[in-house]
């Protein structure tokens, strides 16, 4: 798809599978808006003219025709599909190109998109996959078929240590794309149980719309089980090796800077849940391990790893689980898990 809405539109919220070729810039939007509030439709449509003209008007046609050597059946939109949307159509078939487009724009794919999430969670059978921190949770999640990924989506891993080194996707990004991934899965496989991963309400600074929400606290649960060892194998190798080396590929300069305070910032931000002696406890620990990773190839950072672990987010697992054991329908190691998960489809 094209959207050929301004740039700062789409950044506000778009269709992953859309590219952005604005009709008009930023500031041209902004003006062309200006003059339609102040003069009306008519003035607003020859400033529109006027400003993308020439040289301008050859290069975004120019766009849209490149485009379409790649993308021959691509369709467009605007905002609400109206002028810019028509008159974008007309350029295209003044070069002999036929582009149809979206009536209503975006307006109305995002109507449909949300009617669509509200009336599948009314009618589509879900499980959660649960487990306690460090049971790769997400890493079956992206082997099944039949799963939606609810982290990927967000671009974080629902921890505090989960943040990514770039940024969460917008909002309305965020919901559209969990959307039209519900949407492929029923397509190619319908009738059966949609798999995902037991999450709060927030991953990160993004949030699950609230039809889903519903849908995931009626919904049972499987848990993995793993020993803690195991876990903190895998924590340690996510949040400490692997952190690292994409945080020295990311940072031009100063990665070692970077990796030591987003440890430590990981820490602060569950300071108030923690309290101030265990924070005081784990921080001392980390603070340790981060000054001497390079003497023992970052062994030392077990140490805080399994405190935080068995002093923060076992216990509140355990407790959040407990509120909730009715709905456990399984209880197993991966593969028995997986197992299960597809018996039950």
């Amino acid at each position: 798809m094209i959207d050929v809405r301004a740039p700062i539109e789409s950044q506000t919220g778009a269709l992953p599978f859309a590219t952005n070729l604005p009709l008009m810039t930023d500031d041209e939007r902004h003006q062309v808006g200006i003059c339609y509030k102040e003069q009306g439709q008519k003035e607003a449509i020859a400033l529109g003219h006027e400003l993308v003209c020439g040289s301008s008007k050859e290069a975004r046609v120019d766009a849209w025709r490149t485009f379409f050597v790649t993308a021959p059946t691509a369709v467009l939109y605007c905002a609400r599909g109206g002028l810019r949307s028509q008159l974008s159509q007309q350029w295209l078939d003044d070069v002999g190109i036929s582009c149809p487009r979206v009536e209503g724009g975006y307006k109305s794919l995002r109507q449909f998109m949300l009617q669509y999430l509200a009336d599948s969670c009314e009618t589509q059978s879900f499980a959660l996959l649960s487990g306690m921190t460090g049971t790769g949770k997400t890493d079956i999640i992206k082997t099944l078929a039949t799963s939606v990924d609810l982290e990927g989506a967000a671009n974080h891993k629902g921890s505090s240590f989960g943040r990514p080194l770039d940024e969460q996707p917008a909002q309305i990004d965020f919901e559209n794309q969990i959307i039209l991934d519900l949407m492929q899965v029923q397509h190619k496989y319908p009738g059966r149980r949609i798999i995902l991963e037991d999450e709060s309400r927030n991953i990160g600074g993004r949030h699950i719309l609230q039809p889903l929400t519903i849908a995931m606290a009626e919904s049972p649960m499987a848990v993995i089980e793993l020993p803690f060892e195991e876990r903190i194998d895998k924590l340690w190798q996510e949040y400490v090796v692997e952190r690292y080396q994409q945080t020295m590929a990311y940072h031009s300069e100063n990665g070692e800077q970077a990796f030591a305070d987003y440890l430590v910032d990981s820490l602060l931000r569950v300071q108030k849940r923690l309290g101030g002696q265990r924070t005081k406890k784990i921080l001392s620990l980390m603070e340790g391990a981060i000054k001497h990773q390079h003497n023992d190839q970052f062994a030392s950072h077990r140490g805080w790893l399994e405190a935080i672990t068995a002093d923060y987010y076992d216990p509140m697992y355990l407790y959040q689980l407990d509120k909730r054991k009715q709905r456990i329908a399984f209880r197993g190691n991966h593969q028995d898990v997986i197992q299960w998960l597809h018996e039950k489809q």
